[in-house]
């Protein structure tokens, strides 16, 4: 009797404990990247600086078709990413801006790009390389002031996706 409720009480423990990895959020393995520096967004999000939904919790997953020019990468889940009216943080910047992107799944790059009124003002070619976790552009903003939001976009290689970062701008 008491071998039996061990094993009941063991394939409850196991069984509970599938249901629970199985509703666990994704982990950092299956998720991908955004600007960190200055602070896209979806980091604003994640800091708590901004009321949003689910991509508090991984602002790592604005990932959508290449190509697209919205701050959501035309993801629904993420649409308050394409409200300009949320009190976005604004960040002061001069002529220059280092941009830091916080990856979280390396995929081989073709190119990262950024935008300012749908024009591209940079473009930073990769052919295919595999970034590392943490990777840097310095875009030159002379000819533009005021404020702007800089679309940031990381097209992949390897898949037919882009990964989307919008950063809020003043620049001076």
């Amino acid at each position: 009797m008491k071998t039996r409720r061990r094993i009941r009480s063991a394939s409850a423990v196991a069984a509970a404990t599938a249901l629970i990895f199985t509703l666990m959020p994704t982990s950092a393995a299956s998720a991908h990247g955004y600007v960190s520096a200055p602070m896209s967004r979806q980091a604003q999000c994640a800091a708590v600086m901004v009321e949003c939904g689910g991509i508090r919790w991984e602002p790592q997953s604005v990932e959508g078709p290449k190509g697209l020019m919205s701050c959501s990468g035309g993801n629904s889940r993420f649409a308050e990413l394409d409200d300009d009216s949320r009190g976005w943080h604004v960040a002061q910047v001069g002529n220059s801006l280092t941009f830091t992107w916080t990856l979280t799944a390396m995929h081989s790059t073709d190119n990262w790009e950024y935008f300012i009124g749908g024009q591209r003002i940079a473009n930073f070619e990769d052919h295919g390389a595999r970034p590392p976790s943490t990777v840097r552009h310095t875009v030159d903003l002379s000819g533009y002031n005021g404020r702007h939001t800089i679309l940031a976009r990381w097209n992949v290689d390897d898949t037919a996706n882009a990964f989307y970062s919008c950063v809020d701008v003043n620049i001076r």
